[in-house]
Formats: structure tokens, sequence, C-alpha cells
């Protein structure tokens, strides 16, 4: 019997996360090639990278450049302007705003609460809808129907409605909005897809195999299902954080929502002092938030549909 060469032991010795890791890393680059190839994608990705640095210069800007007693975005006031709000200037990009605020301020502020609240609710619907989605795939029966028809009831309830309501009758913070907005989601629309892939998966060979070599359901469900269904569960991510950053613009519009700041508030603020309808004159109260909204929804929402060119095989391109 002839030793073993020095490559097929280094090969044989290699720890299994160091392998899974170079697996990983191969798949990333390839989906990386598919997705830079779709100029939509990355025109959504250059939008949120742009708001991402915005929201990070924010606190560098009132540490090193801005006074905080006129830049702060909610107690700030500049006492060498006599009539609020101000047009933009040299001092003030955007103008001020009726209470004499930084508007500059206040956007690039309200970048941070828009990311939190949209990451937070988006990873809280995934991860609910697919773990509902692969036991209800894997176990079918009861399981299946009681969690389907739970879904059908959340699908069929007006979302935006539910949310007044809640606010209403509950002090909603950023992080109980992002909670709210992430069950309703991960037990609605989002689990039946994951739910319908998963059922794909159930089917395969090397669930088969699994059940044959003694894995338990727990092993097979975690080890085989989630890992699988992760992809689809990224790019629908991508969309729950469009609806989240839109649920809370329309409710801070209506004054429903404890946040210290966000584009919804400017609007609101904007609003209530009586300049909403006042046409063009006054349009840096009201363009730059609603500007920031729509391109941030929009650019998520571009994303995911570039992100579903690379998850789902009927749109890849070969």
């Amino acid at each position: 019997m002839t030793e073993p060469t020095t490559a097929q032991a280094a090969i044989t010795i290699q720890p299994l996360w160091r392998v899974r890791l170079r697996l990983f890393w191969k798949s990333l680059k390839a989906n990386w090639a598919l997705f830079k190839e779709n100029p939509v994608g990355l025109v959504g990705l250059g939008i949120i990278l742009f708001f991402a640095l915005m929201g990070i210069l924010h606190p560098i800007l009132m540490n090193t450049v801005w006074d905080p007693t006129i830049y702060d975005p909610v107690t700030g006031y500049d006492f060498d302007i006599l009539m609020h709000p101000a047009p933009p200037s040299a001092k003030h990009l955007l103008g001020t705003d009726p209470l004499g605020r930084d508007v500059l301020s206040q956007l690039m502020y309200s970048t941070q609460t828009e990311f939190i609240l949209g990451v937070v609710a988006a990873l809280i619907t995934v991860t609910i809808a697919t773990a509902i989605g692969a036991v209800s795939a894997y176990y079918g029966g009861v399981v299946d129907t009681f969690f389907m028809r739970l879904a059908d009831l959340v699908i069929m309830l007006p979302f935006i409605s539910i949310l007044i309501v809640l606010s209403a009758l509950f002090n909603l913070s950023m992080f109980k909005l992002a909670l709210v907005i992430g069950v309703l989601s991960g037990f609605g629309g989002t689990t039946v897809i994951i739910k319908s892939q998963a059922l794909i998966i159930k089917v395969k060979p090397y669930i088969e195999a699994a059940r044959v070599a003694g894995g338990s359901d727990r092993h097979i469900i975690l080890v085989h299902f989630i890992p699988n269904l992760l992809p689809l569960s990224f790019l629908y991510m991508m969309f729950t954080v469009t609806g989240a950053i839109f649920s809370e613009a329309v409710l801070s519009f209506f004054g429903l929502i404890n946040i210290r700041m966000s584009w919804g508030i400017m609007i609101h603020t904007t609003q209530t002092a009586g300049y909403l309808l006042s046409g063009g004159k006054y349009w840096w109260l009201v363009v730059p938030a609603g500007l920031a909204i729509t391109l941030l929804c929009s650019a998520f929402y571009l994303v995911g549909r570039a992100l579903d060119e690379v998850v789902n095989p009927r749109l890849r391109q070969r």
C-alpha cells in the first residue's frame, strides 16, 4: 500500500467549516456575477449605499462640523434667521423647517431610523416566514392547514388600517412598529411563497436520503430545508424593507408613532404648520423627505427584482 501524498493528506484533514466556507464564497462570487449584469440592481444598490453613507455621516458632522444647538434634528434652532421656514442657503443647504430646524440634518438623521426599522422588520419577517414555511411543507396535514389559513386571514386584512388602529391603541416606538410589521408580514403572504418553495425541496432525493440515514425531523428541517430556503427568504427581505419604510411614513404623517425624527414626521410637521398645500413656494419642506422615501423604497425594490433573477432558476440568465 502506497503512502498518501502531501496534497492528498492536506485534502483529507481539511475541517468541514473550511470546505463549507470555500463553497459559500464560490457561490457568492457566482451570484454576484449574475447580479451585476442587471443594471437595475446596481442602480438600486448604489442608491442604498448613498443613503447608508448619509446615515453614517450625520453623527460625524454633528461631532465635528455642525453646532448641535443649531443643527440638532429635533431641538436645533437658528436664532440668526428671523423668519422660519427659511429657504436653502450656504448655512442651511436645504433650508429650515417651520420650527427653525435644519432640513438636511433631519433628512440625514432620519436615514438611520428608516434603515433600522426596515432591516429589523425584514429580519423578523423572514425568520417567521422561513420557519413556518419549512415546518408546514415538511409536516403537512393539520399543521399546514392551520398556518396557511392563518396566512389567508392576514392577507385579507387591510395592512395599513391595522397599523393605524394599533398605533392609536398603543404607544408604538420604532422597535415596536418593526415587531408588528415583521409579525404581520411573516404570517402573511411571504409564508405562502416560501412554503411553496419548501414543497419543491421536500421531494428532492437528498431529503429522502436523510430520512433513510436516520435524520430526525429537526435535523432535516434545520440542515436541509432552511439553508435552501434562505436565498428566497433574503429576496423577500428586500421587499419587506420597502413595505416597512412606506408604512412608517404613513403612520408618521398622521402623527401616530413615537419616533424622534423620520421622513414621515418631517412631512407631518409641514402639514401641521399649514405649508403642505402651498404649492412650490416651500418646496424644501416636502420634496427632500418625499423624494427620500420614494428613492429608498424604489432602491430596495430594484435590488429585490435583480435578486429574483439570481435566486429564481426560471429567470436566471444562462
